[in-house]
């Protein structure tokens, strides 16, 4: 029997594009189906009990939605957003059908014939795989040592065991080369683990309590667009919803304001705001002097005062009743907050009044200056975000902190937050990703192996040049899985390069991707519902099972299969060979979930709406929040945040402007996540499927660029050819490039975005990016 889907008219791919279409379209119903030698075949009625059901959810670094599976004979033939789970799916989810059955679903071993990139392969059988990846292991082994091994994972899939066990396979063979920090927000991190001690905490559950809410360099209408109900919601109970950002985006489009700003000026405007929240005296006394490390006491070197050097949670303060300094967490005392509280002689002062000195050169002429944000527009947010409680910022996978900078973009908005009281509160707070991770622990699948060399990774933005000139180490071989590196590293000519010159590259994948170009061997891996699996991390608020549904496409084998045949080669089998339940139950110890329970469904570990930090009690030692961050200091940076300026800007680099005026800025779309989804059939169908550069008319006038024509953005590392679309909807001097395109498609932005280290976090700098744009000749 052909799949259904196959045969549905376009105009119903529309339908449940637009949301439409629902169960109602596998109720009973009648198919008239052509046999193979074109003959009609009897119609066949089927009704909803004629079908098996299963869960699973999408697995990529989306929102996670619950997703129930209909199966008819065998052949998985539609999918539906679950009808119990708190959000519904998009067509994204709803379309994975047409990924099971992909005519580009990679179906069996692919052993390289060709050229790297030419895309030439022949099918060879498991065992010759495998023998081919331990005798390329080995000889690594021996002659580059573990070091000469690279594993890049990344969030392609996110459930709780496959990178999981990628990265444990490599650790028990002694170690290997990773990269270091992330794609999406090392930022964030660098930021939120020294301030308030946990990193993946979201305010999603009170975002509809919220009054005031400000979506900072970050689009929820498209990366929280399962949430963005919510927000509708907290509009409809009064709340004010303001967008920062250069581009005027879908969130903006139904927000109250949006303000445009210059690229990697996100802290300048993060500082005037404090200032003026200073100033005024807008800040929450009490908040801060018993839940932050603003009243901790700074000496003359800038260093944080302890009582006992060697216990390093004996922060000093001066207590304002006894006039002498104590440890922050005697009993009964009153910090100073300020300066005027402390001895008029002191050596020493608080780091409050730190903050206030930082903020204090940013006044509303220099804020304006740097953000291109007006002074009025600055007074007003200030004023409004300290005086509007609850207050949110929505930080959430944000732009902003891709920058060479994005850690202290990411701190300035915490700063914010805590200054005012807006912690720990419904309806307040910064909301990150965050799932059951920061309600409950999940533990790995297996255990640590006793020993494992330290090797010095590679910062996950320079993947492709340090490959290429071998630092720190020579890799000879490459594993490559859940990532598309061709697409989603920056510099992508580098990557390739880097591709080309590794000598042995394992891309294991479900679909012929662009990366799979650049392999000398290709492993068919298992999409959702073709495996068992476990989600239980940080982009949803549920712990779900994912039910193998139908057997897998061809000769396709879940990762778990390959590292555990792999691993019995290696003498360390009867660690990963056991049942996959073995491992869910690994993960699930100590949660009081069970295996039977999830078979019954999704489980919030929590009943309540979920409010990171409450009561102001935060995950760091102390149970405060930070505002000092030695952790900066001790890389000679600025510990108290501060603006700098990035270096590739049009102010940072006068002479490279001069070539390349544009500020380059990426945006996510509603088709894809990164580049999953890329090449799906109902996709392509339902959505555009070209990329688009957007470039205001003053921009697009002086280049003789036009509406709907073709056009190129360039630089010194590539190119990115792309459908002009002339409008004032982004900022004068900035474009706006697409995420995730496919190099079958044409090729993705990271053609020409900068590989830089973001220098805190080991992040990813793709939006400190200059190009120029020219019009297709």
């Amino acid at each position: 029997m052909k799949n259904i889907s196959d045969i549905r008219l376009n105009r119903r791919t529309l339908l449940k594009g637009l949301g439409v279409i629902g169960l109602a379209s596998i109720s009973p119903c009648a198919f008239s189906l052509v046999s193979e030698d074109k003959k009609p075949l009897p119609r066949v009625r089927l009704k909803l009990s004629d079908y098996q059901t299963f869960r699973s959810t999408c697995a990529m670094e989306c929102l996670h939605c619950n997703l129930t599976a209909y199966v008819y004979q065998g052949e998985l033939k539609k999918i539906e957003a679950s009808k119990d789970f708190n959000v519904k799916c998009c067509l994204r989810g709803m379309s994975r059908t047409k990924w099971v059955y992909h005519k580009q679903r990679v179906k069996t071993p692919l052993l390289r014939v060709g050229e790297k990139g030419e895309g030439k392969f022949r099918p060879i059988s498991w065992d010759e795989a495998l023998d081919l990846i331990e005798k390329n292991i080995r000889d690594t082994i021996a002659t580059h040592g573990n070091k000469g091994m690279m594993l890049s994972t990344h969030a392609g899939n996110m459930d709780s065991i496959k990178n999981d066990m990628g990265k444990a396979f490599f650790d028990y063979l002694g170690g290997s080369t990773k990269q270091a920090g992330s794609l999406c927000c090392s930022a964030v991190t660098a930021a939120m683990m020294p301030i308030v001690g946990l990193r993946y905490a979201d305010m999603r559950d009170t975002i509809a309590d919220s009054r005031y809410i400000l979506c900072w360099g970050n689009n929820p209408a498209v990366t929280m667009q399962a949430y963005f109900k919510e927000y509708i919601k907290a509009q409809a109970n009064g709340a004010r919803l303001v967008v920062i950002d250069p581009r005027f985006n879908e969130t903006a489009a139904k927000a109250d304001e949006w303000v445009s700003i210059i690229p990697g000026t996100d802290t300048a405007l993060a500082l005037g705001m404090i200032k003026i929240i200073m100033d005024e005296q807008l800040y929450d006394v009490d908040f801060l002097r018993q839940h932050t490390g603003a009243v901790y006491l700074v000496d003359a070197q800038k260093k944080q005062m302890r009582e006992k050097p060697e216990d390093a949670e004996s922060y000093l303060v001066y207590d304002t009743l006894t006039q002498s300094t104590v440890r922050h967490d005697a009993p009964g005392i009153v910090p100073a907050l300020t300066k005027a509280e402390l001895p008029a002689n002191a050596e020493y002062t608080t780091v409050f009044e730190l903050i206030r000195t930082e903020s204090q050169q940013w006044d509303l002429a220099k804020v304006e200056a740097e953000t291109d944000v007006p002074a009025a527009t600055v007074l007003r947010l200030a004023r409004e975000y300290a005086s509007s409680k609850p207050a949110m910022i929505v930080q959430n996978m944000s732009g902003a902190q891709r920058t060479e900078f994005g850690t202290y973009v990411a701190a300035g908005q915490f700063y914010l937050a805590l200054l005012t009281g807006n912690m720990g509160k419904a309806g307040g707070g910064v909301c990150d990703a965050g799932g059951v991770r920061q309600m409950i622990k999940i533990n790995p699948p297996l255990p640590a192996p006793k020993e494992v060399q330290k090797i010095p990774p590679i910062p996950v933005s320079k993947v492709g040049d340090w490959i290429v000139n071998e630092r720190p180490h020579p890799i000879n071989f490459w594993w490559i899985m859940t990532m598309g590196v061709l697409t989603q590293l920056p510099n992508t000519n580098m990557v390739k390069k880097a591709l080309k010159k590794v000598p042995f590259v394992v891309v294991a994948d479900n679909l012929m991707t662009s990366t799979t170009l650049y392999a000398d061997l290709v492993l068919p891996v298992t999409t959702i519902f073709e495996d068992v699996s476990l989600m239980a991390g940080v982009r949803s608020h549920y712990v779900q099972l994912m039910e193998k549904a139908v057997e897998p496409v061809g000769e396709a084998k879940p990762d778990y299969w390959i590292f555990a045949r792999l691993a019995e080669r290696f003498g360390f089998g009867e660690v990963f060979n056991q049942p996959i339940e073995h491992y869910i139950e690994n993960c699930l110890e100590g949660t009081g979930i069970t295996i039977e329970q999830l078979r019954k469904g999704p489980i919030k570990p929590v009943d309540a709406p979920w409010i990171p930090f409450k009561d102001g009690i935060f995950r760091t030692p102390t149970r405060k929040a930070h505002f000092f961050v030695e952790e900066w200091q001790k890389k000679d940076f600025a510990p108290i945040v501060t603006y700098m300026q990035v270096k590739e800007s049009p102010k940072g680099s006068p002479e490279l402007a001069q070539k390349y005026p544009l500020m380059a800025v990426q945006r996510k779309l509603a088709r894809s996540v990164h580049s999953s989804h890329g090449m799906n059939e109902w996709i392509l169908e339902v959505q555009r499927n070209q990329p688009n550069i957007m470039i205001h008319p003053d921009d697009a006038a002086s280049r003789n660029i036009r509406h709907g024509e073709w056009a190129i953005a360039f630089n010194n590392r590539g190119e990115h050819r792309a459908l002009a679309v002339v409008t004032r909807q982004i900022k004068r001097g900035v474009v706006s490039l697409d995420n995730g395109w496919w190099e079958q498609q044409g090729g993705s932005s990271s053609h020409v975005t900068n590989d830089l280290t973001e220098v805190l976090g080991t992040g990813h700098s793709c939006n400190s990016t200059l190009v120029d744009v020219r019009a297709e000749a």
